[in-house]
């Protein structure tokens, strides 16, 4: 049998029905590529944290099967499960180790030589290497949260899982995670995350996935989806308030602002410009003095929140 190498992670026809007859997952497919950052996006009970739990081999699937740099997850389990790392969202810790001894430990588990400089790198990244000699029990949840990376790590895997890994941690910890995910990336390691910072996948991911109630509803590159989805708006600042609309705009997606001042223009990003230009004009003849001309484009979370019906 031959596989796709650029493929780390291969999902297809994956479904999830628990006993209580919860569909968690359904016929979800998708290919993840060596060395890119995927974002998947949900809100609670989306179906996410299943997902990647069946991936590290934690649950079984109902149907569909799954592999990780080509080993089936169910059938090669320990050939899979040593290419993959796990940042779960729980603060799962043995709380009477030291942060060393605890990475040490994880790395053992995982049948790895021992590497102390490499662990030592490992915990300078996170800032860690001051508490190596610290008892787990004696650090903050921040810090709690780090040797749970560092313990992710401790394996060296080719495939890293980021369960909601910056819920509740303080802004530093989030920049040098995203620092450490950007390094990542750069030795080829696959890195997978869910997160409900939607600006934190806008400004990291490659790709983003959206699920909602165990279906992928998209999958795209960000860029793409951003210009496929996105829309623009042209806000228009008026030298002179006006009370209402000239009948001569109504035909254009526009509306006035609640102080008058200005006036919101709705349209494509990738529609031409022409739109822009005539509507310009039309105000130009409708007597309507212009003060100021901006844009702006529509975020990856109104997207999100477009896809699924939610508001925010």
């Amino acid at each position: 049998m031959t596989e796709n190498l650029k493929i780390a992670v291969s999902v297809s026809g994956l479904s999830k029905t628990y006993n209580n007859g919860l569909i968690a997952l359904n016929d979800i497919s998708l290919d993840i590529m060596k060395g890119e950052i995927l974002a998947l996006l949900g809100s609670n009970g989306a179906g996410k944290t299943t997902l990647i739990s069946i991936i590290c081999g934690i649950v079984n699937p109902t149907y569909g099967v799954v592999k990780v740099g080509g080993y089936n997850v169910i059938y090669q389990y320990r050939d899979a499960r040593r290419l993959v790392g796990l940042v779960p969202q729980e603060l799962s810790l043995e709380s009477f180790e030291t942060v060393f001894d605890t990475i040490k430990f994880s790395r053992g588990l995982f049948g790895k030589p021992r590497d102390n400089c490499y662990l030592e790198r490992t915990l300078r990244q996170l800032s860690l290497w001051d508490k190596r000699n610290t008892p787990v029990l004696e650090l903050s949840g921040g810090m709690k949260r780090r040797v749970l990376i560092a313990k992710a790590l401790s394996h060296e895997p080719r495939v890293l899982f980021l369960d909601e890994p910056t819920a509740g941690v303080d802004v530093q910890l989030r920049k040098d995670m995203w620092k450490i995910v950007r390094c990542l990336r750069e030795t080829g390691v696959t890195v997978i995350l869910t997160t409900h910072y939607i600006e934190e996948a806008e400004l990291i991911a490659d790709r983003i996935g959206v699920i909602d109630k165990g279906k992928l509803l998209l999958l795209d590159d960000k860029s793409v989806l951003m210009k496929k989805m996105g829309k623009k708006e042209l806000q228009i600042d008026l030298q002179v308030p006006i009370d209402v609309i000239p009948n001569s705009i109504l035909k254009y997606n526009i509306k006035l602002t609640d102080d008058h001042e200005s006036l919101i223009y709705t349209y494509e990003k990738n529609s031409d410009r022409l739109g822009i230009s005539k509507l310009l004009g039309d105000l130009a003849a409708a007597g309507v003095i212009l003060k100021d001309v901006s844009t702006r484009q529509t975020s990856l979370e109104e997207i999100f929140v477009d896809l699924v019906g939610e508001k925010k």
